[in-house]
């Protein structure tokens, strides 16, 4: 601690001693050695005072309300399919047609080659045609002659288009042997195109004599998708509740048909063109010990106009075969028989009786049959070929 020494002032001669100014010095010193002696430092803090936070209003707008999001509805469920059949396999045992439908009557898909492998998914009600997958179709399916595919077993396929058409109820018919599809009632009328046995069809009408029945025919491209076929060769019962329709395609009626004694004459037309050729004849058969039996075709020829020639093809399982043939109209028709494209010293003639002709199994067979050449004006045949193994 420091030590301080009070010295007074020195005063001068000439100055007055004045006792209150000496008092009041005094209480000076005093309160400074007071300060003083406290402590030997002097510290200044310097120091921040707070500020108040400042406060700022802000005017709310009123609360907008949302509206709930609407609620998405979920898609349905998939509902759950039966497992497909396993296919079973065949192999063509020829050329065949893939159609869109199980008939003659439908529309070609394409063609298979003979030995062939196809997939069978699928088979119609009278387990004359098979459903096979076929890519090019249109929902990647066709459909075969069944008789025309070989299996190891009996296929065990759903059945593809609910029952078996029933022909007793007026409205279909089940043709019971190959036969031409016509563009009138009548064996003078062109032909549109051929149906095979067991094709189902549907019934549209009947000619006032009840022997020709009118079908849906669209392949065919006759009037209006329609053709007709003889009542001979179908079975239906029922078809007194058909409307009678003329040739012109008028409906006059319906009711029992009513034998007319006149029945005019159609005017001979042209046989129509099929386009038939050996490679791709208008008809063809593999006559086999448990499948096909017999071949009957109902063509037409003509000359020098129209179609001068058609051509059927089959190949046998036996030793010998039993060919008929059936004309009207000319019956002016040539015959030729070709065995593996080599020709035959046959002779084959309309209205000749059954005739028995030794073959050879398994050989490809070719008819040639031809309209003779016309004389004088237009010269029309109608055929029904007939042939069969021996019974």
């Amino acid at each position: 601690m420091r030590m301080f020494k009070f010295i007074p002032p020195r005063q001068s001669e000439s100055s007055r001693y004045n006792p209150t100014v000496l008092i009041k010095l005094s209480a000076v010193v005093f309160i400074a050695l007071a300060f003083l002696s406290t402590g030997c430092d002097v510290q200044v803090y310097r120091g921040t005072i707070p500020t108040g936070t400042s406060l700022h209003t802000t005017s709310t707008l009123p609360a907008t309300p949302t509206e709930a999001p609407s609620e998405t509805p979920l898609p349905p469920a998939p509902q759950p399919t039966a497992p497909g059949a396993t296919p079973v396999e065949g192999v063509t045992s020829t050329q065949v047609n893939v159609r869109a439908e199980p008939s003659t009557a439908g529309n070609v898909l394409g063609m298979i080659p003979a030995n062939t492998r196809v997939e069978i998914i699928g088979t119609d009600p009278g387990e004359n045609w098979w459903q096979i997958n076929y890519p090019q179709g249109a929902d990647g399916k066709g459909w075969v002659t069944a008789q025309y595919i070989t299996t190891a077993t009996q296929p065990e396929v759903p059945t593809i288009g609910g029952n078996a058409a029933d022909p007793t109820n007026g409205n279909v018919a089940v043709i019971q042997q190959q036969l031409n599809v016509r563009s009138g009632p009548g064996t003078g009328f062109n032909s549109l195109g051929t149906l095979n046995a067991q094709d189902v069809v549907a019934l549209t009408g009947k000619d006032p004599n009840g022997a020709w029945l009118q079908i849906d025919f669209p392949t065919g491209a006759g009037p209006d998708g329609k053709g007709w076929v003889n009542a001979a060769f179908v079975q239906a019962q029922g078809v007194e509740n058909l409307p009678i329709i003329t040739e012109e395609g008028l409906i006059v009626g319906t009711g029992t048909p009513t034998v007319i004694p006149f029945t005019p004459t159609p005017t001979v037309v042209p046989a129509w063109a099929d386009n038939d050729s050996p490679d791709a004849p208008i008809a063809s058969v593999i006559f086999e010990p448990a499948g096909t039996q017999i071949l009957i075709y109902n063509g037409d020829v003509s000359s020098p106009q129209g179609d001068t020639e058609d051509w059927v093809a089959y190949k046998p399982y036996d030793q010998f075969v039993l060919i008929s043939l059936e004309c009207h109209g000319s019956d002016t028709l040539e015959i030729e028989m070709t065995e593996n494209s080599l020709p035959m010293s046959t002779y084959i003639s309309c209205s000749d009786p059954v005739k028995q002709f030794a073959v050879k199994p398994g050989s490809n067979y070719l008819l040639h049959i031809q309209a003779a050449p016309a004389t004088g004006g237009l010269q029309y045949t109608n055929y029904i070929l007939t042939i069969k193994t021996r019974p």
